[in-house]
């Protein structure tokens, strides 16, 4: 277990641990949870789940249809590593989301939670979703966006203080939110009775400085900010924590303008 100087809590080294033990339960989970409950996985249909990470969304389909039914695919062998660890009883495979080792018409449903936003090659993607699913079958991913004002904030000052490119990592967790262009991803690919719901939540994310360090150390943009000299990264917390300010309740940070976007389609 390692620490920076500057903080008073410590992280584990492993990225992918660090991303089940602090944005699964926060972020990861509920909207996992959400999906899952949309479309409805039955006892004993086969699921896979694209961008599968550490296996929340497939850990929560086998709860419904059973271990032996579900198949987590991931592009990240570390991703896939705890994820094993965790579920042993679920087929992890890796492979990249626009070529599924996975055969086709192989399985009942495909889920997609917070990935299909960050695919370099998205219709094939959705194509490959399609080319899987049995006849009948159904595909569901879930996307947040737009880029709620707290994170606007965040990623104003990775920008100033670190990098100007994490600005666009930010954001780019939110791109994929209009409706028009998801559901003209999977028709492109040949599904039919493609519907949305589009999700309104208010969030607590808990104290604003331990949410703060714990969104870095879970996502991709630990390494550039851990990287920072000291005076960077107490500049950046500093700007961060004073413009969440608006944010803060009795319960801690809370995001108020948190979308998230479920579309589900049937081939």
């Amino acid at each position: 277990m390692t620490t920076q100087p500057h903080f008073d809590k410590t992280y584990g080294t492993n990225a992918a641990q660090n991303y089940e033990d602090l944005f699964v339960p926060l972020i990861g989970r509920p909207c996992a949870d959400a999906l899952i409950g949309t479309i409805d996985v039955q006892r004993g249909e086969r699921v896979l789940d694209v961008a599968c990470g550490t296996g929340i969304a497939a850990r929560l389909a086998a709860d419904q249809s059973g271990a032996d039914k579900v198949t987590g695919v991931d592009i990240n062998a570390g991703m896939l590593a705890v994820a094993r660890t965790i579920a042993p009883d679920i087929d992890w495979r890796e492979g990249p989301a626009d070529a599924l080792p996975v055969d086709d018409s192989s399985v009942d449903v495909v889920v997609c939670s917070l990935g299909l936003m960050f695919f370099p090659d998205k219709p094939a993607a959705v194509a490959e979703m399609h080319r899987v699913l049995t006849p009948g079958g159904r595909a569901g991913v879930l996307v947040p966006g737009p880029t709620p004002d707290l994170f606007a904030v965040f990623a104003d000052a990775l920008a100033q203080h670190i990098d100007p490119g994490l600005r666009g990592f930010v954001h780019a967790v939110f791109s994929l939110h209009d409706g028009g262009e998801i559901e003209a991803l999977f028709t492109g690919a040949g599904f039919t009775d493609v519907r949305l719901e589009v999700l309104e939540s208010t969030v607590s994310l808990g104290p604003p400085r331990e949410f703060l360090w714990d969104y870095i150390h879970s996502t991709p943009l630990a390494a550039a900010v851990l990287a920072a000299d000291e005076s960077k990264r107490a500049a950046l917390e500093e700007e961060i924590l004073d413009g969440w300010r608006a944010y803060v309740d009795a319960d801690g940070l809370s995001v108020t303008d948190l979308r998230n976007t479920i579309a589900v389609a049937t081939k």
